[in-house]
Parts: C-alpha cells; structure tokens; sequence
C-alpha cells in the first residue's frame, strides 16, 4: 500500500489516523517468536514496532523526516490503548508500551475510526451594508444604485453615447460606511479568500464562521507596530515583563543585556524551563481550539509552500490579538535560539530545533477532545512555522490591498441613470471559480455581443425616428462596434434592403417637344434618266 498525501479538507486527522494504521498493519514484518518457553506465531517485538512506524512516518510526506523516536513511541502507546495492537495475551487499553522487547500482535481487525458526526455549524450569512434603509433625515437623493440586469432598451441607454445621445443621470452618493459595515465586509472577504486558498467548496466543516470575531481580524491588521507585532489595546493581556526579557535574553544569547546575566553553569537551561512551564499551563493554546481543524486542513498544504504560506497567513489574521501577540513572539524566539550558535546547548541528547518543537507544539496546536494524532500535527506546524515565520506572522498585503479597494469603491460617488431599474434585486455575494479557455471565450462572445447585438436591432427596428437619423445612428454604431455590425450586415446588400431605394418617376415626354419646329415645303427636282 502506497502512502498518499492527504489534502486540506474536513476530518483531516481521523483521515490521517485511519490511514497509518493500514500503512503500518501492511508493513509491519510478522514472524515467530520465543517468549518464556513458549512460540507465537505472527507477532513481533515493541521496538521492531517501533522501528517500523518510525521509518514509515518519516518517508511518508504528511509527516515527514522530523519525526522523532519518542514521538513514535508515543504513537505506540495510542495504538495499544485503543486496540489497534494487543499484546500477545490480548490485554489493551492501557499506555504502557515501551521501547523494548516485548511482544505484541495485530487483533483481528485493527479499529478505524469513523468521521464523526457533527452538527452542523450553520452557514452563516455575511451581512453587506443595507443600502435599502435610509437613514433618518437623509434624502432619497442618497439612496445607492443596486446592480441590474439589463434588457436591451436600458442597454441602448447606457451605451447611446456612442450613437449620439447621453441619457438623464445624476450623481448618488452612497451611505457613509460605519465601523461595523467595515469589520463584516473584512470577516466576509477574509474568509473568502481562505476558502479558495484551501480548495474547499465550503469552510463548514472546518471552521465555525460565527466563532470568527471581525473586530479581531481589523485590529490584527491595524494595530502593529514598525516590526509588525500586534499592539494590545488591552495592556493587561500583555506578557509579563519577566517572561518578555527571559524571551529576549535567549533569542539574542550571550550578548543580550537586557539582563545581567549570572556566571553559574545551567543559567541558559533554567531560563528555558522558566519560559517552557509559563507557556505550558495555559488553559488553551495559541492558535485555539476553536481553530483546530482549520490548522490541521492546512497541513494539507505544505506540498504547496507558497499556499501553505497564505493559508496560514490568512488564518493567523482569525487569532484573538492577543494569542497572535504571543504567537509573533514566541515562535520569533524559537527560530532565533535554533539558529543562535553561540547560546550554550539546552539539552545534551537533543538537537536545540527538536528541543524548540518538542517543548512548544503542544502550546501552539491541540484539540479539546483528545486527538491521537495532535502531537505529531503540531509537530509539523510548528516545524514549519519556524523556517516561515516572518513571512506568515506578517499582514498579507494583498489581501489587504483588495479588502480596501473594495471598500472605498462602496464609498465612491455613482452615476444613475433615469432609467436604471431601481427595484432590482441585489444579487448575493459569489465567489470566481476557475473555467476552461473555450467557456471564457463562450461568455466573453455572449456576455458582451449580444446586448450590443440587441440595441442594433432596436435602431433597425425603430419606425419612429427619420431615414436620415437612422442612417446616421448606424453609421457610428459601425464605426463603434464594427464586428457586431458585420454580424448583422454581412455584405453591402444585406445593408442596402434595409433602405430600398423608390423609383424616380421621370417627368412625361410632351410630344411637341419631339417635332420639329414647322418648315416651308420645297419643291424638289426629279431626274429622270
């Protein structure tokens, strides 16, 4: 069985638990062994298990290389409680499998777990400012103009610019937008552009869109400082000034003199534990549990770092200030002590970057329910963090740049017409999905051509103006539109029927006019011969 990358989506973990056990059922070696006289068959040492598992973890790209021995045994340990191996008394149910040599088997059929069923979130509906209540006191002058889909003789208005005429119009102003109208249309659009990064044809069942606070998402934007940390309106929720200044006495080393630094050997490891046990009794962690499952479909992702990278930007943006505050500065700490030559090692078996990941994941990323696979996740969200950090932790410009634009278009003053349809319905918000290049040229022809096409027939059509002012309307719909005009008029004659020339009716001959004028009659002479 060929191990395959499992892609963003809803119960990604369950997808991922269900999955490495039928990999390491499929792989793992199985033979006879001794154990205190007596042979089993088909069975097979806890640390053949482990080495197994481990190296099946490590090629296998949802997990990848980073994956630790003792995470494996960790692993081992679920698999046992939750009977996916027994050992070969058939006892489970308890976390006490070691690294070591004794012997377990496979059950029957090794559990796998079914995807939950969860209520549904309810889809809910992003409000766009309401044009249609005016405010007290406001004349209707004010009332914004809705889109409209227009027939043919609102298109001829709209366009009658081009054949000489410029209909009635004025200037609408819209309604100023408030705070809150700002806040909703950055949730909405946020979400939007998350959804499309992640691929997913809903964010349902990944992400509770009510639990997301719009205020939350405007002030991880605005309130930043020169470095792009989040500034707390609320100074209480700020870190403690000893944890900030044991952060910065690690992430800058030997040289940091925010502290004065004792010469006694260890001091490096006792301010790292003193850092680690602050972060680790926290009731929730960083990214929230609310946030889980949007986390881990974003695991799904990093075959695509650059798509990674947005997804993760983008719902970093979705944190409390505060946990984002606290995420900028802590996952900022981790990735400059790994890099830190000089900082003396905080372990003497474990590598300072395994140490960083190790020691934070569980603070960073976990579920509220008990997920058998949470460690191994935030393993490798952390992992990744910390090669990305500064581009993730940073406000994604164009985002940004879109969200504004779209709303100082909602601002900007409008022309309506007299004509406009001012009771058509605002159609709903919708979002672009990617079409073939013969279905864009198919609408482009159609979206376009067609009204055009329309108005052309209304001018051949009209019985109500003149000869020559039809002549003249087509003349500069040709020079305008002059493929649409070809469409209808192929050939000269085809343009000609359209105006039969009347027979001209020549003025009656007078007969006199066809004599000659009266001559004196002559004798002539005959010859005879």
């Amino acid at each position: 069985m060929e191990p395959r990358l499992v892609g963003p989506g809803p119960y990604r973990a369950t997808r991922l638990w269900n999955e490495i056990i039928e990999l390491f059922r499929a792989g793992m070696p199985l033979r006879k062994h001794r154990c205190r006289f007596k042979s089993y068959e088909r069975c097979f040492k806890a640390s053949e298990a482990v080495d197994c598992l481990h190296e099946l973890l490590g090629s296998n790209q949802n997990f990848g290389p980073e994956v630790t021995r003792d995470q494996t045994v960790k692993l081992l340990k679920k698999f046992l409680k939750n009977h996916v191996i027994e050992d070969i008394k058939g006892r489970w149910g308890k976390e006490d499998f070691e690294d070591d040599g004794h012997l377990y088997r496979f059950p029957p059929s090794s559990p796998l777990k079914s995807y939950p069923k969860k209520p549904l979130c309810g889809k809910e509906v992003i409000k766009f400012p309401d044009w249609n209540e005016p405010k007290a006191g406001h004349s209707q002058e004010h009332i914004p103009v809705k889109s409209v889909a227009m027939n043919s003789e609102m298109w001829y208005k709209r366009h009658s610019i081009a054949i000489g005429e410029v209909p009635a119009c004025k200037l609408v102003f819209r309604r100023e937008l408030t705070q809150t109208n700002i806040e909703e249309i950055w949730k909405s659009m946020t979400l939007a552009r998350l959804q499309k990064v992640l691929g997913l044809d809903s964010l349902d069942e990944v992400l509770d869109t009510k639990l997301v606070n719009s205020k939350h998402i405007v002030q991880n934007v605005y309130n930043v400082n020169k470095q792009g940390i989040v500034t707390l309106e609320d100074k209480s929720k700020e870190l403690p000034h000893w944890i900030l200044s044991a952060m910065k006495c690690l992430a800058n080393g030997p040289s940091c003199s925010d502290l004065k630094q004792p010469t006694y050997s260890g001091f490096e490891r006792d301010v790292f534990k003193t850092i680690v046990d602050y972060f680790g009794q926290m009731k929730e962690p960083l990214l929230t549990f609310h946030f889980f499952d949007i986390f881990v479909s974003v695991l799904g992702l990093l075959q695509k770092p650059s798509k990674a990278v947005e997804a993760l930007q983008i719902s970093c943006l979705l944190l409390p200030p505060e946990n984002r505050k606290r995420l900028q500065l802590l996952v900022r700490m981790m990735a400059r002590i790994s890099l830190n030559q000089d900082l003396p090692p905080l372990s003497e078996t474990v590598r300072t970057r395994t140490l960083m990941v190790q020691a934070f994941s569980h603070c960073i990323l976990c579920s509220k329910d008990e997920i058998d696979l949470d460690e191994l996740l935030a393993a490798k969200l952390v992992s990744f963090l910390m090669d990305n950090y500064q581009e993730i932790l940073s406000v994604p410009s164009a985002l940004k740049s879109s969200i504004e634009d779209h709303v100082v278009h909602l601002q900007r003053v409008q022309i309506k017409y007299a004509a406009a349809d001012s009771e058509a319905p605002l159609p709903p918000p919708s979002f672009c999905h990617q079409i073939s290049t013969s279905e864009f040229e198919y609408q482009k022809a159609t979206g376009s051509q067609e009204p055009l096409a329309a108005l052309l027939e209304e001018i051949v059509m009209n019985k109500e103006i003149s000869v020559k002012d039809k002549k003249k309307k087509l003349k500069q719909f040709q020079k305008s539109y002059p493929e649409v005009y070809r469409v209808r008029f192929p050939t000269p004659e085809s343009e000609a029927m359209l105006f039969p020339e009347k027979m001209k009716q020549k003025p009656p001959i007078l007969m006199w006019a066809l004599k000659k004028p009266f001559q004196p009659f002559h004798r002539t002479r005959s010859f005879r011969m």
